[in-house]
């Protein structure tokens, strides 16, 4: 069995030594393949190492995310942007979106931030992984006016309704899920229960997000097979169908 966690900032452990044993823990349980974005420029290097010493599980993803989005944006993504010529692969561009919970005073900034980096990602034929924070219709309108063959991707996090799981999928995108499906008064348990598993991958967020029985704790990689049996029950499949599933998913989208 081989699960993959699509997103997870297990880089912000800087400590070397738990950051080693929080990575055993991952393939101690079948967690071998491990998708890292950064969040600015300063988070680059640090995705980096840990892809460097782990290059057979950990890829990086690399954009600009929302809440990093500030009046000099251009320059930040202009820095990050130079790190794809550096030898830094890059499976992905995330995690870029909107977030109107935290950074409410510069939609217009990451609305162009978003339009930019999905420019990149067509021109680079990669995909791209979204947050999306209180900011469903603002994110969907763009991905409307820029689809076409070429864009293509994970809805991170995703905890909306079933008809905006649907209007994503008619996009070609996957829906990314986390811990939340775990949480009682969620309501993604009842949504997830209604999509085709072809349509799924999983992912933890860590260390934020952490699924049931680790709430109001920090999360971590290792923790995905609570997410991926969680997925197993709702679906009456067994674990390892799920496992098998979306990391065939996963490989669908990044291409590895």
């Amino acid at each position: 069995m081989v699960l993959t966690d699509t997103h997870t900032h297990l880089y912000y452990e800087t400590d070397a030594a738990k950051q080693k044993e929080m990575m055993q823990r991952c393939l101690d349980n079948q967690i071998t393949r491990l998708f890292l974005p950064n969040v600015d420029a300063a988070s680059v290097p640090m995705v980096a190492q840990l892809v460097q010493n782990y290059p057979q599980n950990c890829f990086s993803m690399l954009g600009l995310h929302p809440c990093s989005v500030t009046k000099n944006w251009e320059t930040e993504l202009e820095t990050i942007k130079a790190s794809w010529n550096q030898n830094q692969k890059s499976y992905a561009v995330g995690e870029i979106g909107i977030d109107l919970y935290w950074a409410q005073d510069l939609l217009a900034e990451q609305q162009q931030a978003f339009r930019t980096q999905i420019k990149w990602a067509k021109e680079a034929s990669l995909p791209i992984v979204i947050h999306c924070r209180n900011a469903f219709d603002e994110v969907y309108a763009i991905l409307k006016e820029e689809h076409d063959e070429k864009l293509r991707g994970i809805f991170h996090c995703f905890s909306g309704d079933l008809q905006q799981a649907n209007q994503i999928i008619e996009l070609g995108f996957y829906l990314g899920i986390g811990g939340v499906v775990t949480y009682k008064n969620a309501g993604l348990d009842k949504v997830v229960q209604q999509i085709a598993l072809e349509h799924l991958v999983l992912e933890t967020d860590s260390p934020y997000l952490p699924p049931v029985p680790f709430r109001g704790k920090p999360n971590e990689s290792a923790y995905l097979t609570y997410i991926a049996q969680k997925v197993a029950n709702l679906h009456q499949q067994p674990v390892e169908m799920i496992a098998e599933t979306t990391t065939f998913n996963s490989k669908k989208i990044f291409w590895v």
